[in-house]
């Protein structure tokens, strides 16, 4: 039997898993990222340490498999996405890779904006309006800033791309990844020559694109000494951590969502078709599937808000279960289920680093409102629940706008990790929920694709049809769907009635 690495090259750190032909997760291994801030607002990383990390995390699966060298087929990549990485002409790297969460760019949104003629032309060019986590906004501050960097590149890659070329030597790039740059056209799933005349970008910093789950080439042998594996091993090209985290969710067909609560949120829907949003509040990208599209929106601190409130307000909880051995997120779900629904009128705006959709609004602020003296931790702790759900469902009312009706809403992070919590979510969507088989998310889809790379399975759609099964479905009920649609509804008027004094609350910081 043949066997599959999945590789994810995350933020906080790198994860390799060890699949078997029929989809079963035999090992995995993890190393560790480090972020530099050097400036408020301002994300790097080192990219030869994802290279570091990416050993690590194989050799620690490969040596808990059991697997042998020899018996792994081939290799697939999740990766966090929009980073710049910039390397010389002898693949060097020229200065730390600016990556998705850096917030310097505002001044290059605008210039794009302004540049390609307004946002509408701009989501008729590459799919999405300018935001500051997309790729092309980094390289145009480096141009700016950093010239004598800019006149020295020579290569332009994304995080997980950086891992590949030191796996393979090969310079390469995929297009669901890449529909993050805004340099792609992503009807002819290739660059776009508009954008890059608009922009004076060289084409030949550019690496050739390929569907997610082609092979780019072997491990070279300086690689597989450094993995532990052979150089028959093949490798993809892999995809962006949303597109191939849908993969290992099974998200891969017309009418299915998934539902993400990781620190931040995202809900993703797949499209046989290239549908765009003209307001530019979701985002179109190329999928992990050959020719097809998805749609996605990021909550940038749903889950991220009860790690906020665990690490504030928890205290209680964090002690009590170091002292047992138990979850304090448990004990938080417990405190929750003790509060009434819609905790009394209170709300939560969970825009603890500002939001991304459907505002894209950097001076966004969290906040309660609502308090009364009646109000507890109970109620504080469920409306935190309650206003991460909130504003996931703010995204999947967009793409039910977009004609993109949800036959069941897969859910994975922490937040499925809750009967309370996906009972929540099912109420809040308004729609079936279903948990899966798989719980490795973008390592898993990594690993499928590797195996279609390699043959065995004829495609995508197909290898997850039969790796990956229904766990259980929550339905929704109908009576609490019903009051948290009204409750949705009064959510909904508070940003806008505040975005103002946001931005001035900002102002004074």
């Amino acid at each position: 039997m043949a066997f599959f690495v999945g590789i994810d090259v995350g933020t906080s750190g790198s994860r390799a898993v060890i699949m078997d032909g029929d989809g079963r997760i035999l090992a995995a291994g993890s190393g560790e990222h480090t972020v530099q801030t050097p400036r408020p607002g301002y994300s790097e990383q080192d990219p030869p340490q994802w290279w570091q990390a990416t050993i690590a995390a194989v050799r620690a699966a490969m040596a808990k498999s059991g697997v042998a060298a020899g018996e792994v087929a081939a290799i697939g990549f999740s990766g966090q996405m929009h980073g710049l990485v910039c390397l010389d002409a002898a693949g060097g790297v020229l200065r730390p890779a600016i990556i998705w969460n850096d917030q310097r760019t505002g001044e290059q949104c605008e210039f794009i904006t302004e540049q390609a003629g307004g946002p509408q032309k701009l989501i008729e060019l590459c799919g999405n309006v300018a935001m500051v986590s997309f790729t092309l906004t980094k390289l145009l501050w480096v141009k700016k800033y950093e010239p004598e960097i800019y006149r020295r590149l020579a290569h332009l890659l994304l995080p997980k791309d950086y891992v590949r070329y030191r796996m393979t030597g090969l310079f390469a790039g995929d297009i669901s990844d890449m529909s993050g740059t805004m340099m792609l056209d992503q009807r002819k799933r290739n660059w776009s020559d508009e954008m890059l005349r608009l922009f004076d970008i060289d084409r030949a910093i550019l690496p050739p694109v390929y569907e997610s789950h082609e092979v780019v080439g072997p491990l070279t042998a300086e690689a597989a000494g450094a993995l532990g594996l052979t150089t028959r091993t093949l490798v993809v090209a892999g995809g962006g951590d949303q597109p191939v985290g849908a993969v290992g969710a099974g998200v891969v067909d017309a009418g299915l969502v998934s539902a993400t609560m990781g620190t931040s949120g995202v809900v993703f829907v797949h499209a046989h078709e290239y549908i765009t949003d003209p307001a530019g509040r979701v985002q179109t990208f190329c999928s992990s599937v050959a020719g097809q599209y998805c749609l996605f929106g990021c909550v940038l601190a749903a889950g991220g808000s009860l790690q906020w409130f665990r690490n504030v307000l928890g205290q209680e909880e964090v002690r009590d279960a170091a002292a047992d051995g138990s979850d304090p997120y448990e004990r938080l779900t417990a405190l929750a289920e003790k509060a009434p629904a819609g905790g009394e009128g209170l709300f939560w705006l969970p825009y603890l680093t500002g939001e991304r959709t459907p505002y894209a609004d950097p001076n966004a602020r969290a906040c309660w409102i609502g308090i009364t003296p009646r109000t507890t931790r109970a109620e504080l702790v469920r409306s935190v629940m309650e206003g991460a759900t909130f504003a996931m469902n703010d995204v999947l009312a967009i793409l039910r706008q977009r004609g993109l009706k949800p036959a069941q809403v897969r859910l994975a992070g922490g937040g499925a990790r809750s009967a309370f919590w996906r009972q929540l979510q099912a109420d809040i969507y308004a729609a079936p929920c279903a948990t899966i088989n798989a719980t490795e998310g973008p390592a898993f889809g990594a690993a499928i694709l590797a195996a279609v790379g390699a043959g065995a399975f004829p495609s995508v759609p197909d290898a997850c049809r039969q790796l990956i099964r229904v766990a259980a479905t929550i339905k929704p009920d109908r009576d609490r769907a019903k009051f948290y649609r009204r409750r949705h509804q009064q959510y909904r008027r508070l940003y806008p009635a505040l975005r103002a004094q946001f931005k001035r609350i900002a102002a004074l910081d």
